[in-house]
């Protein structure tokens, strides 16, 4: 459950998964949406590459309230949050590899 501070933050029981140590991308999808499995691809492959990173992928129309309460209203949307579950990057569509390891560097 997202906790509304200056600074959005969310927290493992919220996204229903365990943060990264350093960084999670969390990305939110949709079914029938096709850049979505591509930033998948993209999004996990980052993460595999930097130590401590976690990517989460959320179901869009499965988890409405916290799509609401974050104010998503594109899939793909990805978030960066830092170690503490703040967001830090907000980017719609589908990402560059590049662009992802970039945002990183505002996580960590």
């Amino acid at each position: 459950m997202p906790v509304r501070d200056e600074v959005m933050r969310l927290d493992a029981a919220g996204l229903g998964a365990e943060l990264g140590e350093r960084a999670t991308l969390v990305q939110f999808s949709s079914a029938f949406c096709q850049p979505c499995r591509a930033t998948r691809r993209t999004l996990a492959e980052v993460a595999a590459m930097v130590e401590g990173v976690a990517h989460v992928e959320i179901d869009a129309e499965a988890r409405l309230g916290l799509v609401r309460a974050l104010g998503i209203s594109a899939t793909p949307t990805v978030l960066v949050l830092d170690a503490a579950g703040r967001v830090v990057r907000r980017a719609a569509g589908q990402p560059r590899k590049a662009d992802v390891i970039a945002a990183l560097g505002a996580a960590v």
